[in-house]
């Protein structure tokens, strides 16, 4: 079943830090992580949930959990429209502070964590990172990155987006699905056309789109991105239908893709091609749903390419999320 890969738990208010505190350590039980790594994921929330209350406004922490190369870990993201840090690095260093405390907390976090980022501008805010193993990290592959960032409308208990992909090597083949509105009916439309997705023969992006549209007709539809990347070859393939925004990202510049008119499920245009880019052009792509606003640049975030993907799709989420909806930021880089 696809849904979203985070939850969002708000951390606006001290009053709820207590409850955020307690979510969080039931999903790690129920993820079955070791007595005494949870306790240390305690700790980083708890660091978390304390540099939100001391100098954040607007404080959020998304937690998600996945597996990468067959070992689960999980994700801690939190987020602020605090003052920000203009010198991340000496904040990071124990006993360095702004409030008169003893400065452990961004040094216990990065400590405690498989990995840690932290991304911050002053007057903007700052988006800190933990990812947590549950087992042995594993080794990085040079070759493909892809983080994904799913939040269901605030409310609801399942997400009408959903995101799916198939990797071969290097090389890989996922969707990013909006179903029509938000709730239970939306989700099932998505989770249909994930299941076709899975099956599919290795087709073109337009014909699994095609096929997809065949698939799903009794639901009530969606908009949709299909992409392939052909490592061997060092090509992009990509189309999409509806509002789904895709942007490519280079060394040099960036490419906005445009997607056709039309809802999969229901009316789709008899004649569309794909779309495809040179890695070299292009190395980086960023997928979102309407619940993210599409006037993002990536120029508003100087330095961000340097940083991990995971912080990237939280800093656009961060400042385009509509909150009225369904929200995806799909983010990938390959080498």
């Amino acid at each position: 079943m696809v849904d979203a890969t985070h939850v969002s738990l708000q951390a606006n208010d001290r009053s709820y830090f207590s409850l955020l505190k307690k979510d969080i350590h039931q999903r790690l039980v129920d993820a079955g992580m070791e007595t005494a790594r949870i306790a240390e994921v305690d700790i980083i929330v708890a660091e978390m949930t304390s540099n939100l209350f001391k100098y954040a406004d607007n404080g959020e922490i998304l937690f998600g959990s996945f597996q990468e190369n067959g070992v689960p870990y999980i994700e801690l993201i939190s987020i602020d429209a605090g003052p920000g840090m203009q010198n991340t690095s000496r904040m990071i260093q124990d006993g360095v502070s702004t409030s008169n405390t003893m400065g452990a907390g961004l040094g216990s976090i990065k400590r405690l964590s498989d990995t840690f980022d932290i991304y911050s501008a002053v007057g903007w805010g700052t988006v800190v990172l933990s990812r947590v193993y549950i087992g042995q990290k594993p080794a990085s592959k040079s070759g493909l990155i892809i983080r994904p960032l799913v939040v269901s409308k605030p409310g609801e208990k399942v997400s009408g987006d959903g995101f799916i992909c198939k990797t071969k090597g290097n090389s890989f083949k996922l969707m990013l699905g909006d179903g029509l509105g938000h709730g239970p009916e939306a989700n099932h439309a998505v989770n249909e056309a994930a299941n076709v997705f899975r099956v599919y023969p290795d087709h073109s992006p337009i014909e699994t789109l095609r096929f997809i549209h065949r698939s799903i007709r009794k639901t009530r539809g969606m908009v949709a991105n299909v992409t392939h990347f052909d490592a061997a070859q060092g090509k992009w393939s990509s189309a999409g239908i509806g509002n789904i925004a895709a942007k490519w990202i280079g060394p040099m510049s960036s490419k906005n893709h445009m997607s056709y008119n039309g809802i999969v499920g229901h009316n789709i245009p008899t004649t569309m091609n794909d779309q495809s880019y040179s890695s070299l052009d292009y190395n980086q792509l960023v997928l979102c749903s309407d619940g993210i606003k599409t006037r993002w640049e990536i120029s508003k975030y100087p330095g961000i390419l340097k940083h991990d993907l995971s912080i990237l799709a939280a800093c656009i989420y961060k400042d385009h999320a509509r909150r009225t909806d369904d929200m995806s930021v799909i983010v990938i880089k390959v080498r």
